[in-house]
């Protein structure tokens, strides 16, 4: 049902902003506005709400407008990246829809649930099981709904794994022979099939029983006692014998077996149960035999026989047979090949003839199966003495039987579990070798097969260290030997080599495998029995060639990080000082005469300066923070603009040997990202191209759509989809093999000063890939040339219209106020000096914490925020306290560094354009004019 009610909490919120609203009307203050973002009171009830067990947020048209900490907690993203952020992303696929409708429904004030459960998932991808409640409630005048949630993934999973406890119980006693019952407060609350067939009752005749009901008067008393203590949780018999009267009122004897245990937290007895009434007669049978049988059969387990010379039995031990369901009257007089299975009658009868024929007094050791009365084999061995009279005819045969069967199953689950180890150890992944105490190979598995090409075949058995031969071509001691009997010696050829116990870590090359020089780290143990002694040793290997040179490269990729990082700060000092240049040469040079050398001084110190600016934006490049830009580009249409700009030219006129061929697609798909950087890609590797060779050669350059679904070399993993590829080759000199992994550090290079730009060279083509979540690979071969393969993921968005450029005459100022704060003087001197010749009026601050300030004395039209000041709070946390004063704010952000997350999040509560340093009039102008006309 669907309710709008009001919590104490936020009740207490209500009266608070209707207390606001008040002190608005008579001070002045907006009485829409919202006392939770507006009123510092209110800090407390919030203080409250993040103190509470529960999750509590509000959602109004589907946004957060009001969340706590555990609701932070539980979605794993802060308190202020949710606020203002729909509700509904957060939600499971597969319950949004069902969450969505009841939200709808509740506002609509329809009949809904109160409370209900479903899946949330967190910023790392995490599921969790969250209970909701919810009510209707006014916000700010208008309808929203407050939520109260809890974590309920550990009790989902309590039950889960009671549904599946319960499902195997359930399976187990019912496919099982034994009666399964269990009992709760002295009642009958399950019986499985086997019970009912033992006993005749089922389970709607057990229904509030007690448990000692069916129990035969003899032992009623002493089950009761016996289950009622066992209830209250003393310790008693585990197992013992009663009798019970089944449903049609027979007597049966069972074999008990009741536990206790915890069923929905209550105490319960969960009782197994056997028909042992056949076994009870038995016994009884036995005792009523004559005295020399029970003395026999009571101090001698075995079968004890004798048969006459045509193999009849004349006599058999009573207690012995009787194990087996067979009568002593009933076998005696009986051939004795009756009773012994019919695979095994041909052997017994040739046993017998062959030592009545030879006169062989004593036999033994013979294994044969005999066959108990409802037909079971069961194993036994024979030991017998044949009686002859004087003449050597045969009298009888007196002999023993003793029961092998638990021996040969003994003997046949060491043979299962012996080849069930071996099919383990021959799928493994890992090449694995076993070898026992002398040095013979007794296991060589289908990967060791495959990594050697040497059959399994071809190796078991042999010895004196044959297995070192398919992975070093001679016969070394390998790690398996190492094992065994330590060497430093021989230690001393491995790369790594750890030693823990019986246990040896090691890697090496193995020159012997294919393609030589493989890398192989592998790890040997001995196999001790229970007594401790030496059994065999296992030595499993892995080829981690792949995983060596990843390694190598991550090494690279984080130095490149280390040297970007730092490169990346000095860039933006740079732009701070730049940006000084920029600004106030083109201011000088407006002030002086056309034409004059003075003019022309301040227009050279302007171009060289934006030309250093450059180099900073390809430092921030190589720092990974440089493309801002991501959008729809045409890589043929990068391709030919950079072959019909000066700077090919310029090129072309240093290499007038070197012919330059486009081979472009005709259909090539479009990438997303920054034309910029990807121009001065193309560049760089085509000039690398070009310098690499001397006198005649060409460089190709080809573009081509590729389906990839599976990684270029050197990358463990790899997005599978459509790649737009970039191809640039040379028939230049190559690269050497020792700096191949050099390349694409910054100023690595061996090529001809004053023609490189900025010197970053490759570095810089390595940032840009990487930006664009791209891929890169380099193939080379001395004297023969060099091809870069450069992988961008493709889109099918379209690249977008060029805006047209916009008058100059449109940057004008109409007198509105502008604000700059920078923690630069010199930053903000230029910025005034530029704001003002444009035609506005400007004030300045060097910290976030004073535009504060000046905020809450003064309006500003806009605010020219500098991102990064020291010290003190940066340019979002100043942006995010000036919109809780104006949440309508108008800015403009302007950094020496790039346009980071921080940015981005500025951006997002309100911020305009981002302006990077050095700037000039032009380029604040224009983000200035804009942002004022369109809000």
């Amino acid at each position: 049902m669907s309710r709008e009610i009001q919590l104490p909490l936020f009740h207490l919120i209500d009266q608070k902003e209707e207390s606001l609203q008040a002190d608005g009307k008579a001070s002045g203050t907006n009485a829409g506005e919202n006392p939770l973002q507006s009123r510092q009171p209110l800090k407390k009830y919030r203080t409250i709400a993040d103190n509470t067990i529960e999750g509590i947020f509000i959602l109004q048209d589907g946004i957060f407008v009001f969340v706590n900490r555990k609701v932070s907690d539980h979605l794993g993203v802060p308190i202020e990246g949710l606020e203002g952020t729909p509700f509904f992303d957060h939600v499971w696929h597969e319950d949004r829809d069902e969450v969505i409708a009841n939200y709808n429904k509740r506002l609509k004030g329809e009949e809904v649930p109160d409370a209900y459960e479903f899946r949330v998932v967190n910023r790392e991808g995490t599921l969790t099981w969250i209970y909701l409640s919810a009510v209707r409630m006014p916000w700010n005048g208008s309808p929203a709904i407050l939520y109260l949630v809890s974590d309920i993934s550990e009790r989902k999973g309590a039950e889960e794994e009671l549904r599946h406890s319960e499902m195997k119980f359930r399976a187990l006693a019912e496919s099982t022979s034994a009666a399964i019952f269990l009992i709760q407060d002295t009642r009958i609350q399950y019986v499985n099939p086997a019970f009912e067939m033992i006993t005749g009752y089922g389970m709607e005749d057990v229904a509030g029983m007690n448990f000692w009901d069916m129990v035969h008067p003899d032992h009623r008393e002493l089950v009761k006692t016996r289950g009622l203590n066992r209830l209250k949780g003393e310790t008693q018999p585990p197992r013992y014998a009663i009798k019970i009267l089944t449903k049609d009122g027979r007597e049966k004897w069972m074999d008990l077996t009741p536990t206790l245990s915890k069923v929905y937290d209550k105490n319960t007895i969960v009782a197994s149960a056997f028909d042992i009434t056949e076994q009870k007669r038995a016994e009884q049978f036995i005792r009523e035999s004559e005295e020399k049988y029970r003395t026999l059969s009571n101090n001698i387990p075995d079968i004890i026989y004798s048969l006459d010379k045509n193999g009849t039995v004349l006599a058999i031990s009573d207690h012995a047979v009787t194990r087996y369901g067979h009568e002593a009257d009933g076998i005696v007089g009986m051939p004795f090949s009756a009773f012994v299975h019919p695979d095994d009658r041909e052997k017994v009868f040739s046993h017998f003839a062959d030592s009545v024929k030879n006169q062989r007094e004593y036999t033994g050791g013979l294994t044969l199966r005999i066959l108990a009365k409802d037909g079971t084999p069961v194993w036994m061995e024979s030991n017998a003495r044949m009686r002859f009279d004087e003449q050597g005819k045969c009298l009888r045969e007196d002999g023993v039987l003793r029961d092998i069967t638990e021996q040969k199953r003994a003997l046949e689950s060491l043979q299962e579990s012996r080849q069930q180890l071996m099919d383990i150890i021959n799928f493994f992944p890992d090449a694995t070798i076993v070898i026992d105490r002398e040095g013979k190979v007794i296991a060589w598995n289908q990967a060791a097969e495959i990594m050697t090409g040497t059959r399994k075949e071809d190796m078991l058995g042999k010895g004196n260290r044959e297995y070192s031969i398919p992975f070093y071509g001679d016969r070394r001691p390998a790690l398996i030997d190492l094992a065994l009997h330590p060497d430093p010696v021989q230690e001393a050829r491995y790369t790594t080599i750890k030693r823990k116990g019986d246990n040896v870590f090691g890697e090496a090359y193995t020159p012997n495998i294919p393609p030589g020089d493989v890398h192989m780290s592998a790890m040997a143990s001995v196999l001790r029995d229970s007594r401790g002694e030496i059994v065999a040793v296992i030595e499993c290997l892995r080829n981690n060639t792949e995983r060596r040179h990843m390694e190598e490269r991550l090494a690279r990729a984080e130095k490149m990080e280390a040297l970007g990082t730092l490169a990346g700060g000095v860039a933006h000092d740079l732009n701070n000082v730049l940006g000084v240049l920029v600004g106030y040469s083109e201011l000088l040079a407006e002030k002086l005469p056309e034409g004059s050398s003075s003019r022309k001084y301040a227009e050279n110190i302007l171009t060289s300066s934006i030309k250093g600016a450059a180099i900073i934006q390809d430092l921030l490049t190589l720092a990974r923070r440089g493309v801002p830009i991501s959008e729809a580009v045409d890589l043929n249409r990068i391709v030919r603009d950079y072959l019909q700009a000066p700077e090919f030219e310029k090129l072309m006129s240093f290499h007038r040997g070197v012919v330059v061929r486009p081979e472009l697609a005709d259909d090539l798909l479009n990438i997303k990202g920054s034309p910029i950087h990807l121009a001065k890609t193309v560049m760089n590797l085509v000039s690398n191209a070009a310098e690499s060779i001397s006198g005649m050669g060409s460089v190709a350059i080809r573009t081509e759509n590729r389906y990839l679904d599976r990684p270029l070399s050197g990358y463990d993993d790899m997005q599978e989809g459509d790649y737009v590829v970039l191809t640039v080759s040379d028939t230049g000199k190559g690269i050497a093999a020792k700096d191949i992994d050099k390349i694409f550090e910054p100023f690595y290079s061996k090529k001809v000063m004053g023609r490189s730009g900025t010197g970053l060279g490759l570095a810089i083509v390595w940032g840009t890939v990487k930006d664009h979540s791209g891929y890169i690979d380099v193939k080379s071969e001395e004297g023969t040339g060099t091809t870069f393969t450069l992988c961008f993921p493709a889109t099918r968005e379209e690249p977008a219209k060029a805006e047209s450029a916009r008058p100059v005459e449109s940057m004008a100022g109409g007198g509105e106020t502008i604000l700059v704060v920078d923690d630069v003087r010199e930053q903000r001197e230029l910025a005034i000096s530029m704001l003002t010749k444009l035609g506005y009026r400007v004030e300045a601050v060097a910290s976030g914490e004073e535009a504060v300030s000046y905020i809450n004395r003064k309006k500003a039209d806009l605010i020219v925020l500098d991102m990064i000041m020291d010290p003190g709070i940066d340019g979002l946390d100043t942006y995010r306290r000036i919109c809780e004063i104006n949440p309508r704010q108008k800015a403009i952000i302007v950094s020496g560094f790039s346009e980071t997350e921080r940015v981005r999040q500025a951006q997002e509560l309100g911020a305009g354009t981002f302006v990077r340093k050095p700037y000039i009039m032009e380029k604040i102008g224009i983000a200035v004019r804009r942002e004022l006309d369109g809000k």
